[in-house]
């Protein structure tokens, strides 16, 4: 009997390189916290090469485990993990309230340890309690995902720091454009392999056209080893703080939600359609190699999904092709020159791909919302509100300036206070007390008047 497509084993020279396809699918989204929440601690450079290598390092770990997979870990499905974007913006947070940046790493290390290690324990509970995790719950914090990380794109593409000289200039703002025009060039008249690295290749382009502007610096190639390792807990230990903690447990959840729903998709896409059963293992891959990445000094990880779009694509639906991929990004982690790579591109250049990366976040968010019949008021009223809520520490950052700081952890990341919103009003709306029957009986629109308000209503109620 022939192998399953999932399971078969293609030549090795096909092998190599549409495994390195999806690496480079996803390496700009993989490196990508490291740098923002690096810069946010004031890391040198050559420390935020060793944090960038560490997350190629750790998201490989976790893609043999999701692909490859051990007793009941790892839904052995074409799955590339790597460190999600749900949790930057907390992790920035945590940054922005500790006094002692050099705390900030441990504190986040030691809140991801516990999320990750809690939500193993859940997964088999968390695969059964998905049904209270509807497309109007999981496309709104999608959404508020990329929407809460534009403006890091919109910082960078100003300039690599609010006090350097130059921080907004026309030359910084055209580099970042500039960037952004050949990433939407690429995307638009390329095809197969090139679309696909359209972001990386704009990245490539964007630093060398910067070169004449003296805004890129090669230091950090030439101070890199060719060789190292990610030493464990080279930040220091991990330290428990109970408001990051419950910040990352929130994350996790979302982790969980949007790993889910991958899952299904790809699951559809490959012909092997997820049951419980897979669901649950590779929940358990998710939240098993975010416990160990910290270890080695990562972050949360969780399934890549612009990576299933590659599979849709080109058809290629082998899990060994994406555990090869898994195994060029430890060695990408193994070798310190090739993670400084990305140090060298200035941040105007990453600002404009960024613009691209998050935006496309909010994109998929919209789109999981489209599914979610918004025709329903009470889908409506759970959308608008929850965005409200997450959306508030973007458009007003001193909101919530009376609160104590391990409250501000929470409340700051328009993610967490827009996932939990979301989750609370579904179950409100859409489960407790019959909300469903009673939304089905009315479904007008909260922008629009009533039935019996118009005009029509009136001349058919006359006598």
């Amino acid at each position: 009997m022939a192998d399953h497509p999932v399971d078969e084993k293609l030549p090795p020279l096909k092998m190599a390189t549409t495994g390195l396809q999806h690496v480079a699918a996803m390496y700009a989204g993989v490196v990508a916290p490291p740098l923002i929440v690096g810069a946010a601690i004031g890391l040198t450079a050559a420390e935020l090469t060793f944090l960038t290598g560490a997350c190629l390092f750790t998201a490989g770990l976790a893609t043999f485990l999701q692909t490859l997979g051990i007793w009941k870990i790892g839904a052995r499905l074409p799955f590339v993990n790597g460190v999600t974007f749900a949790g930057v913006a907390p992790m920035t947070a945590v940054v922005a309230s500790t006094d002692d940046k050099s705390d900030a790493l441990p504190i986040i290390f030691g809140a991801v340890v516990v999320a990750g290690l809690l939500g193993f324990l859940a997964a088999p509970v968390f695969c059964k309690a998905i049904r209270f995790f509807p497309p109007v719950v999981t496309g709104t914090v999608i959404t508020l995902i990329g929407v809460s990380l534009l403006p890091v794109a919109f910082d960078w593409a100003q300039g690599p720091a609010p006090t350097a000289d130059d921080y907004g200039s026309a030359t910084n703002l055209g580099l970042a454009a500039l960037t952004l025009v050949i990433v939407l060039v690429l995307r638009r008249f390329t095809r197969g392999f090139v679309k696909q690295i359209a972001v990386l290749l704009g990245l490539i382009a964007g630093t060398l056209l910067a070169i004449p502007f003296g805004v890129t610096d090669f230091g950090p190639v030439a101070d890199a080893d060719v060789v190292g390792f990610p030493t464990p807990f080279h930040f220091g230990a991990p330290q428990f703080q109970i408001a990051a903690i419950v910040s990352m447990c929130v994350v996790m959840v979302v982790s969980m939600t949007e790993s889910t729903a991958d899952m299904l998709a790809l699951g559809e896409i490959v012909g092997r359609p997820a049951d419980e059963k897979t669901i649950a293992a590779g929940l358990r891959a998710d939240t098993l190699g975010s416990a160990v990445s910290p270890v080695f000094n990562g972050f949360m990880c969780s399934a890549f999904a612009q990576n299933i779009g590659l599979v849709a694509m080109t058809k290629i639906r082998s899990r060994y092709v994406v555990a090869v991929g898994g195994g060029f990004l430890v060695l990408m982690g193994l070798c310190p020159m090739a993670a400084s790579l990305i140090a060298v591109v200035p941040r105007p250049v990453l600002g404009g791909a960024g613009v691209v990366l998050f935006g496309s976040v909010a994109a998929s968010g919209i789109q999981t919302l489209v599914r979610a019949s918004l025709d329903k008021d009470n889908n409506v009223l759970i959308v608008a509100v929850s965005l409200a809520v997450g959306i508030i520490p973007i458009a007003a950052p001193d909101f919530y300036h009376a609160f104590p700081e391990n409250a501000k952890i929470i409340l700051d990341s328009g993610i967490s206070t827009g996932c939990v919103a979301a989750v609370l009003l579904n179950l409100v709306f859409n489960h407790i007390g019959g909300g469903r029957e009673r939304d089905a009986e009315d479904v007008t629109h909260p922008m629009e008047a009533g039935d019996e308000l118009t005009e029509s209503s009136k001349v058919a109620a006359a006598p």
